[in-house]
């Protein structure tokens, strides 16, 4: 909570020290956009480390942004202009403002498409680095990594029909497409990899501004994959995924390739489905259901939580990849504004 508030006052001191134009003209803007529910510091480093220590395979992507925003000062400010121009693109299209309910104003539910670029294609290079012949994929399994991809978010994935009735109408197609454009393989001794970017530092990205960087390797601490979101440092940029998560690998009920969709996600601006938080904090989606925490093993559904039903089976929760198979059309919206003019993934586009 210190960090949040910490976080908030840098964020309005920044803010304010804009120029007088920019101010005024950003002044007249907020009376319309609210941002009063934004945060970017989580509890994740504690309840991350919990759910370790119960034996959960867990996703780092708030662990990893809460050292981003230790190490890059910075940082915050640019996420919080990535997070308005988001919002202001969602409104100026006619989208309900508001979160999942709680009083947000950075949510959308859907309807009319926020842009119109059409489908978008991410090249995208992949970095295998091993220590032995098991941690060293193969170019099929990156091949089914990349069409499980595809199929998860063009809504062409064959469990789409799974979707309980109450969401049906909520499932997107995100108009996103990747295509493989190179493979580098790096035998490395290290048996296992941390996730302070050691292995992006010994393998950077290439060209991560117009193409998404994947590194497929051991974790160690039992952790699934990171990702970076957008506004970060571009020398880091992209995810890190478990070598066996993906297709036929060995990390069992988690080798569907779904951790890979998971992190790119976040890849993309989507936060975890329960904000990272309990009942009160957000994910900035409207038409995600409000939860307190992650859900695991394929749960009944009904599940309820904060009063609400939750989506257990959106990609963007912790449950086995052979339950969690959607999208929504607010996460379409939400991930689709960071290509338009402008926007923190532009330049991704036309690739």
């Amino acid at each position: 909570m210190k960090k949040t508030l910490l976080c908030m006052a840098t964020i309005a001191m920044l803010f304010t020290s804009c120029s007088d134009d920019k101010s005024e003209n950003l002044s007249q803007d907020q009376t319309q956009i609210d941002m009063s529910d934004f945060y970017l510091y989580t509890d994740a480093d504690v309840d991350e480390a919990s759910r370790q220590a119960q034996g959960r395979p867990v996703c780092h992507s708030m662990v990893n942004l809460n050292r981003l925003l230790n190490e890059n000062p910075g940082l915050d400010k640019k996420m919080y202009d990535i997070e308005y121009q988001t919002r202001s693109l969602i409104s100026a299209k006619g989208k309900p403002g508001g979160g999942n309910g709680n009083g947000n104003g950075g949510g959308s539910g859907g309807g009319d498409p926020v842009d119109n670029l059409g489908v978008v294609n991410i090249p995208v290079y992949v970095h295998v680095v091993y220590s032995n012949a098991q941690q060293n994929v193969s170019d099929q399994q990156i091949n089914s990594q990349i069409n499980v991809l595809n199929n998860d978010f063009r809504a062409s994935n064959n469990d789409i029909n799974q979707v309980p009735s109450d969401f049906a109408g909520l499932v997107a197609d995100s108009e996103i497409n990747f295509t493989l454009a190179g493979t580098f393989r790096h035998s490395n001794s290290t048996s296992a990899w941390s996730t302070n970017d050691a292995v992006k530092t010994a393998y950077p990205p290439v060209t991560p501004s117009t193409h998404l960087n994947i590194w497929v390797c051991n974790i160690s601490g039992g952790i699934l994959g990171y990702a970076q979101f957008p506004g970060g440092p571009s020398a880091t940029d992209g995810v890190v995924v478990l070598y066996s998560s993906l297709p036929g690998g060995s990390a069992a009920p988690y080798n569907q390739g779904r951790t890979l969709t998971h992190e790119v996600g976040h890849y993309l601006n989507l936060r975890h489905i329960w904000g990272d938080g309990r009942c009160k904090q957000d994910d900035f989606v409207a038409d995600t259901p409000s939860s307190d925490g992650p859900n695991y093993g394929c749960p009944s559904f009904p599940t309820v939580n904060c009063r609400s039903t939750d989506m257990t089976m959106n990609y963007m929760d912790y449950v086995d990849d052979a339950c969690m198979y959607m999208f929504s059309e607010g996460q379409k919206s939400r991930m689709r504004t960071i290509f338009q003019s402008g926007g923190a993934r532009a330049a991704l586009v036309g690739n």
